[in-house]
């Protein structure tokens, strides 16, 4: 029997791990690097999973104000993925965001839309994120051949169980 997967807030002490685990995907251009410092001093947006007492994934929010919300850095270990975890992640995003705010929205970029959309997250045009566009996407190297696709989760689409 597999154990349950359980997300919390990250601390202090997952720095190294989440840094090593963001790292492994960072380097295929799959996330954008993220360095000890920048990760120690964002440690209030990551949240962990853990399985078995091992973290085997992260995540983090970043709140661009007006409701506007990115989940961002979300890296699950290869060797668990299909596994849950993510799908954990997400779901307790969506968890927090509901019993903290009355009206929200929470995008994506990614590679994996289908992931997303299960989750009940819709495509939308990268436009709609000029904030993103103008902190990050302008430093990426991909930012002149983007083959992320933005996907959008509205409150007001939300309904009981969603992020399963």
């Amino acid at each position: 029997m597999k154990e349950s997967i359980s997300v919390r807030a990250a601390t202090p002490e997952d720095i190294d791990a989440i840094f090593h685990l963001l790292e492994k995907f960072s380097g295929s251009g799959v996330l954008l690097p993220r360095s000890r410092e920048d990760i120690a001093f964002y440690l209030g947006n990551f949240q962990i999973a853990e399985r078995g007492g091992e973290i085997v994934g992260c995540a983090a929010v970043r709140d661009f104000g007006n409701e506007l919300l990115e989940v961002r850095s979300l890296a699950v270990r290869p060797d668990v993925h299909g596994q849950g975890v993510g799908k954990a992640m997400i779901r307790a995003i969506i968890d927090r965001l509901r019993r903290t705010r009355d009206n929200w929205r929470l995008f994506a970029l990614t590679m994996r839309p289908d992931f997303f959309r299960s989750r009940g997250f819709r495509e939308v045009p990268k436009a709609l994120f000029p904030e993103k566009i103008w902190s990050d996407c302008a430093k990426c190297a991909k930012r002149h051949r983007c083959d992320e696709v933005a996907m959008l989760l509205d409150s007001s689409e939300v309904t009981d169980g969603q992020g399963n």
